[in-house]
């Protein structure tokens, strides 16, 4: 059993830097560098939101998930390459349950040209380790569509616990009703995850 935690957990927006990503808080400084990786509808197949791609849609978006921070709901990122100086794509925490202590990694996409690479591994692990080390997470899950088998087979690299599948779980924008696939890593098993993407990151 992980040890008590009593300070609050509370989640505030931080900069997460790693050595090929850095995750800002998303603000909507960040609209113009974030539509331009966002132009392929396909990023947003699964996503709850649905396709946000166009820049208009893009920027009310952003305008919205930023007051997320204010009201204790979730912290929305821009995903910044850090050799070329350009953002990359988002992802969030969201689903915080202080009196719990855990939270989601979600709402997460990358531009065509930076999949497959080394920044979205990273940006996990930043996240997971912040969650655990400095927030004192008992809990991080991640969840996807049930018909997205690239986004399951990336989460199970990391090496997160397939809890189950939520049936008719989510209606999504174009009115086809979901089944979420549900993952989590838990505070007991974060050393072994971290060993893992470690090693998967130095190679």
């Amino acid at each position: 059993m992980p040890a008590l935690q009593t300070n609050p957990f509370v989640i505030y927006p931080v900069v997460l830097e790693g050595a090929h990503v850095r995750l800002e808080p998303l603000m909507p400084g960040h609209a113009a560098g974030l539509a331009a990786v966002s132009d392929d509808p396909a990023l947003f197949q699964y996503m709850s939101f649905g396709n946000i791609g166009r820049p208009d849609l893009l920027r009310a978006w952003i305008e919205s998930v930023a007051r997320e921070p204010e009201a204790g709901t979730g912290v929305p990122f821009a995903i910044v390459d850090r050799a070329a100086g350009a953002v990359a794509g988002s992802t969030s925490y969201g689903d915080i349950a202080g009196k719990h202590r855990s939270l989601e990694i979600g709402r997460t996409w990358l531009g065509t040209a930076y999949q497959r690479t080394a920044l979205n591994t990273e940006a996990k692990y930043l996240l997971l380790r912040h969650a655990f080390e400095t927030l004192g997470a008992n809990r991080v899950q991640i969840k996807t569509d049930s018909r997205n088998f690239k986004s399951q087979a990336a989460i199970e690299r990391l090496g997160a616990i397939r809890e189950g599948v939520l049936r008719a779980h989510m209606t999504l924008p174009d009115g086809f009703v979901r089944d979420t696939v549900m993952y989590s890593v838990i505070a007991g098993e974060w050393p072994r995850v971290k060993a893992g993407l470690e090693d998967r990151m130095n190679r």
